[in-house]
């Protein structure tokens, strides 16, 4: 199943942010989106850009297959970036952005040492295919404590648990406040479980990233 995913709650007000702890500047960027995203993801990505020369990043945005090269084509312009779906069983590189192909997971594995992309389509996870929890949970395995995940606008749960197993091996998650969020559902859940290192707007939101890819930093709380 393909598309905005439509299950689970909005999101409540109460909020808990994990204590600040010391974050290892990231190797890869993990990003999971739904409704909203594709405007949250320009506006982040854009401001972003100057700073993603040596990290790749991931994304999974619940969409129709035929819209994933319309997105990728307007982050592409937005960031001046390699950006496109993910090809099955290519090298993952620095600098580059990849989308999860409509109606396909897209999850990280290892080719030796080297880290690689892979499609899977095994079941909807979370009613989604792609499912932002398949991604982060084989990022969590190759990457560990240096990945950093981002939970952005979006309806339902998807990424609740991949962003626990991020977080259980060592790596980090910054989510999208709700005041920002066209719907407080993803990152809300993810809030709420006191998985995030930060909550803050997109507005702000490259500010906190950046701040992590140039050193190790001190996660900050909104």
């Amino acid at each position: 199943m393909s598309g905005a995913c439509d299950e689970g709650p909005t999101g409540a007000t109460a909020t808990a942010v994990r204590p600040r702890v010391l974050i290892p500047t990231p190797r890869v960027l993990a990003i999971g989106a739904s409704t909203g995203g594709p405007q949250a993801l320009s506006l982040l990505l854009g401001q972003l850009s100057p700073h993603l020369d040596h990290v790749p990043v991931l994304i999974v945005l619940h969409m129709p297959p035929d819209f994933t090269d319309v997105v990728s084509g307007h982050i592409a312009r937005a960031t001046g970036r390699v950006t496109r779906a993910a090809c099955n069983g290519e090298k993952i590189n620095p600098g580059e952005i990849y989308f999860a192909p409509g109606n396909l997971h897209l999850k990280v594995a290892k080719l030796d040492t080297t880290p690689i992309l892979l499609h899977c389509d095994s079941p909807p996870e979370n009613f989604c295919r792609p499912a932002v929890d398949v991604l982060f949970r084989s990022v969590a395995q190759v990457y560990g404590p240096s990945a950093l995940g981002i939970v952005l606008t979006g309806m339902g749960v998807d990424g609740l648990e991949g962003a626990r197993a991020m977080v259980d091996a060592g790596g980090a998650i910054i989510a999208q406040d709700k005041a920002s969020s066209v719907v407080w559902g993803m990152p809300g859940v993810v809030a709420q479980e006191g998985l995030a290192s930060a909550i803050v707007s997109i507005d702000t939101m490259a500010v906190h990233v950046s701040a992590l890819l140039r050193r190790r930093t001190a996660g900050v709380a909104a």
